[in-house]
Formats: C-alpha cells, structure tokens, sequence
C-alpha cells in the first residue's frame, strides 16, 4: 500500500499546488465563481449550463470548489439543468484525466517511484482498492483527480472506472444541485445543509474504507509470513 500512498501523494501535492497558487493570485475563487456564474445568469441559461462544465472541467487542472460550483448550478439551473451540467463538466475532467494518464501514466509512475517491483505492487494494491477510492473520491477536494489519474495510470478497464465513478458522482451532483435549486440568497440553508450532509456521508464512507484496507492489508501480511 505504501508504494500508491506514495504516488498519490505526490499526485495530490501537484493538484493543491494549483489551488495554492490560484488562491495567492486570487482567480477561481468562490467569491469569483459565484460572480461570474450571475453574470452569466443575466445572459442565458445556456451561458450559466456552459460555464458550470467549464469551471467543473478546469477542475482537472487547477482546483476549483466544485460543490460550490455545483450548488450554484442547480440554484441558477434548476435540479434538472444543474444535475446534468454538474455531471457533464466532472465527467470531462474525469475521463480526461484518466485518457492523459492512461496515455502518460506509465512515465510518470517511473518517475515517482523508480523500483519496478513496486510499481507492479501500485497497480496490484489499486486493482483491490480502486474501486472503493473512486467511489468515496467525493470525500475531500483533489481526490477525485488523484483516482481518475491513478485509473489511467495503472490501466483499470474504462467500463469499470466508468461504472464507479458513476455510482459516486451521480447521486453527488443530484443533491448538490437539488440542494441549490431550493436555495435562495435570503435563505442559504439548504446548500449549506447539504454540504455538511454530503461531506459527512463521504467521510465516514471513507473511514470505512480505510478500515477496511488496513484489515486486508493485514491479512495478506499474515498469509505470507505463515
């Protein structure tokens, strides 16, 4: 487990550098997005729909507040508008993530980690644990783009990502989105409600998850010493 800890870490520590620098330069911030999302709404429906993909899409480059982005979707949208834009501009940045690694993966693992035995032991450990990752993903922000870079790197079948990241996002973006479309400015509450909701579900997921892994990590640790 130690060798994907590794190199998600470094892959983490490269998606909050973006953030770091885009909050220091002060772009792409909630403030920002939320202007430019009412801007927009002043437009068309159709203005707000696209540059709530394209801020979601960007995510895969510089970390943005996606359920923010997401929220706010579904207030200027409606659920329905705002569940799809929201699922649209995850899935660019997912399924892009996954292609580039997919394609460049390979190069990057053997520059994070030298040791091919270990890079064999990453795609192992992350064929039993990628799945679960990709579902709790949603748990904190950059995770998502960690474990669709992981996806690609390591070849897991694209139905398969595909089906997992589904199962995770879907159900996300559809309350994130509901959540804002009964929201108002003079009554936030409901965005707010579901933000803690959302993420307090996805941590204790996460918690689980993690227990989970230690045990069978353990568990292979003792086969192979008997």
């Amino acid at each position: 487990m130690r060798p994907l800890l590794k190199a998600m870490l470094t892959l983490a520590a490269v998606f909050a550098s973006t953030f770091l620098i885009g909050r220091a330069l002060g772009i792409l911030t909630r403030d920002n997005v939320q202007a430019w999302l009412e801007a927009a709404s002043a437009l068309s429906a159709a203005t707000v729909f696209a540059l709530v993909v394209g801020l979601l899409f960007v995510d895969l480059f510089v970390a943005v507040p996606t359920l923010t982005i997401m929220i706010l979707g579904g207030y200027f949208l409606g659920w329905e508008l705002g569940t799809l834009a929201a699922l649209a501009g995850s899935a660019l940045a997912a399924f892009g993530g996954y292609a580039l690694c997919r394609r460049w993966g390979d190069g990057a693992l053997r520059v994070i980690v030298r040791d091919e035995e270990q890079r064999r032991e990453i795609r192992a450990t992350f064929e039993r644990n990628g799945p679960g990752m990709i579902l709790l993903a949603r748990a904190a922000p950059i995770l998502p783009e960690v474990t669709a870079c992981m996806a690609g790197a390591t070849h897991m079948p694209p139905a398969r990502f595909a089906l997992f990241w589904a199962i995770g996002t879907l159900p996300y973006a559809a309350i994130a989105a509901y959540a804002g479309s009964i929201s108002t400015i003079d009554d936030p509450m409901p965005a707010i409600y579901a933000a803690l909701t959302l993420y307090a579900a996805m941590w204790a997921g996460w918690m689980w998850f993690r227990r989970r892994a230690a045990r069978s990590a353990g568990n292979d640790h003792s086969i192979i010493q008997s």
